[in-house]
């Protein structure tokens, strides 16, 4: 209850300013006010309920006979009607859930009338985005409605990290680049350069030595003039060998005839079987 106090607060509080008593005065003569109780009850026969249409698709109304764990349905807008938020400058009228309760996107919405609902039904992407303007106009209702997944800089009143502060320093974020010369300075590898001085002790050393050394070479009688031969041999060649006739074998296709199966003439069947097999030569010359 303190929490709905404290989002009705500024919002109550905007209204009394704007619609002060003396102005609201001369509207109400000769009119009926109704209170939200007597409004919920005039709209919770059979015939207020909203029946499902071919024309709703990916739309499902839930009903309490239905629906398990009716009563704790987290409704959208905290139970007001999204239609008169959107249609009637941003009119608060509590919606009766007797009537139908749509889910749209694991979204619940609630209605204060049939007409409502249908209207709603049709084209619901369309009053959300009003619902959303609406609240830009009058910022008093993100809090109230809950409409912190539209406004992502808006944190709800218990997740608030300083008491009073409800708007944070939104997150800039943008693109940047960086490009560079591929060698902006001008450099010189040396390859004979060592930054290990154990590695240039080593080097120093073996220089050192090399200076004490002498290379000899002898050569032999047997080795005087010798050079290295080399051999390269042809592969041998593939042949193929054709003859000049041709011959083959043909064998006779069998072919046999049973007469008399079908028995129209006598009572019992004769079969009577017919050798229709040709030889080869008659075969090849019917062919022909």
């Amino acid at each position: 209850i303190s929490n709905i106090q404290a989002n009705l607060e500024p919002f109550t509080r905007s209204h009394k300013d704007v619609l002060p008593d003396n102005v609201l005065q001369p509207h109400l003569t000769g009119l009926i006010l109704r209170s939200d109780e007597e409004r919920i009850a005039e709209t919770s026969s059979m015939e207020e309920r909203v029946e499902h249409a071919p024309h709703f698709k990916n739309l499902e109304f839930l009903y309490p006979e239905t629906t398990r764990n009716f009563a704790q349905l987290p409704l959208q807008y905290k139970g007001f009607c999204g239609f008169s938020i959107a249609v009637n400058d941003r009119l608060l009228l509590p919606g009766n859930p007797l009537i139908g309760v749509l889910r749209y996107k694991e979204h619940f919405f609630c209605f204060v009338s049939k007409d409502a609902a249908v209207k709603f039904a049709a084209d619901p992407d369309r009053y959300i985005a009003r619902i959303a303007e609406a609240a830009k106009r009058s910022p008093e209702l993100i809090q109230l409605l809950e409409l912190h997944m539209q406004f992502s800089t808006i944190t709800p009143y218990g997740k608030s990290a300083e008491p009073g502060h409800m708007i944070e320093k939104p997150l800039t974020k943008r693109d940047s680049g960086v490009q560079t010369e591929v060698h902006p300075v001008e450099s010189h590898v040396d390859p004979d350069y060592e930054w290990n001085e154990w590695e240039m002790r080593r080097k120093a050393i073996k220089l050192a030595n090399l200076r004490t050394r002498v290379t000899h070479s002898v050569q032999t009688d047997g080795s005087n003039f010798r050079r290295h031969n080399g051999t390269q041999m042809y592969l041998p060649k593939s042949n193929d060998t054709q003859t000049k006739r041709e011959k083959g074998t043909s064998v006779p296709k069998p072919s046999v005839f049973i007469a008399g199966l079908r028995g129209c003439e006598t009572k019992t069947t004769k079969a009577y079987k017919v050798d229709l097999t040709l030889d080869v030569d008659t075969h090849n010359d019917i062919c022909d």
